[in-house]
Parts: C-alpha cells; structure tokens; sequence
C-alpha cells in the first residue's frame, strides 16, 4: 500500500507571530518598580561649595551630627528629633546673638552687604552609623540643606527688596553665599551601633 505523503507546515510566519506576542505581553504587562522619595527636598546646592579640606576647627565651630543603627539622632552630645535639626542648625549657623558657644563672628568684606561679622568658621559635621536607613540619612541632609536656604532665603529678602535667593542675579547669589558659605562635613560612615545616641533603642 502506497504512504500517504504529509504536506509540509509553512512555519515562516512563525518569528513574526513570536515576536508580535513578545511586543504584547511587554506593552500590556505592568512591571513592579521601585518607589522613589515621597518628600520634596530643598534646592540643591552648588557643587562648587562642597569642598574636602581637612581643617583644624575650634570647638564652638563645630556642629557634630551622629545618628546612630536605629536612626536616633544625636546633636552635640544633645539627643534630638530630626524635627528640631533645621531650627537648631540655623541658629549655630547664624548666630544671630553672638552667643559666646556658638560659631566665632569676623568682619567679612562682601559685595552689596558692606563688612557685615559672619560664621566662617562654622562647620557642620555628620557622621552615619553602618546601620543607619536612607530614610533617616535623606531625613537629616534634608533639614540640614533646608537650614541654609531659609537663611539665605531670608537675607535676600532683607538686602534686596523682598526677593528671593533663586530670584538673584549671579553677582547677587554669590554674595549671599559668601555671607552664608556651605559647611558640611560628611565622614565615612562607622559601626556605632545603637549605643552612639545615649543607648536608645
């Protein structure tokens, strides 16, 4: 008996229907993504301010920030919430009644500002344990950042007719930002544990 021959199946079509469900499942399909910071945080500052120079600073220059695995912030030997930080920040950064423990003040010759006395002296250093969470440690730059633009938000407004820093001309901005400089001093972070911060838990 003579085999039936089978017709062969034109599978040239194949690749084009492959890929076509590929390009279906991609477009309709909803991929899981990582969520990014549910905060706004302050303008950022200028690179050019950011400078790593090791210094020898005077005691009441110095702002030491140290927030330890659990997140608990510590400010000068003063266990604080980070709610308090911008406040406290702005007050060592200006010192606005020449507090004799709070930053030294020195004549400074700056444009449009005449020979005001200023913190130049003023650091602010912030150490991070291992453990510490990226919230608490965006938490902490938040507030720090936040400090320096209301202060120089605020000397804007005084010195050139109710404006804002972002509202200056560059010549403007510089000013400001010789009346108020960038001091932040971030170290490498260390294995403090929960006991940097008065052993809170």
């Amino acid at each position: 008996m003579k085999k039936r021959e089978i017709q062969e199946i034109n599978a040239s079509s194949m690749a084009d229907i492959s890929f076509l469900l590929l390009i279906f499942f991609l477009v309709t399909t909803s991929m899981a993504t990582d969520k990014g910071l549910f905060r706004t945080l302050p303008p950022p500052i200028d690179p050019k301010e950011q400078k790593k120079t090791e210094i020898e600073v005077n005691t009441r220059n110095l702002m030491k920030i140290l927030v330890n695995s659990n997140d608990k912030l510590m400010v000068n030997g003063e266990v604080m919430d980070v709610s308090r930080l911008k406040e406290k920040a702005k007050e060592f950064i200006a010192n606005p009644a020449n507090n004799p423990d709070l930053p030294e003040k020195e004549t400074v010759n700056i444009p449009f500002f005449g020979s005001p006395k200023i913190t130049t002296k003023h650091v602010i250093s912030l150490q991070n344990d291992r453990g510490t969470s990226y919230q608490a440690y965006i938490a902490v730059q938040n507030e720090l950042v936040a400090a320096y633009n209301e202060l120089r938000d605020e000397i804007s407004a005084k010195q050139f007719d109710g404006r804002k820093y972002a509202q200056l001309t560059e010549e403007e901005q510089d000013a400001v930002k010789k009346y108020y400089p960038l001091k932040i001093s971030e170290a490498e972070p260390k294995d403090y544990g929960s006991k940097a911060v008065g052993g809170a838990q």
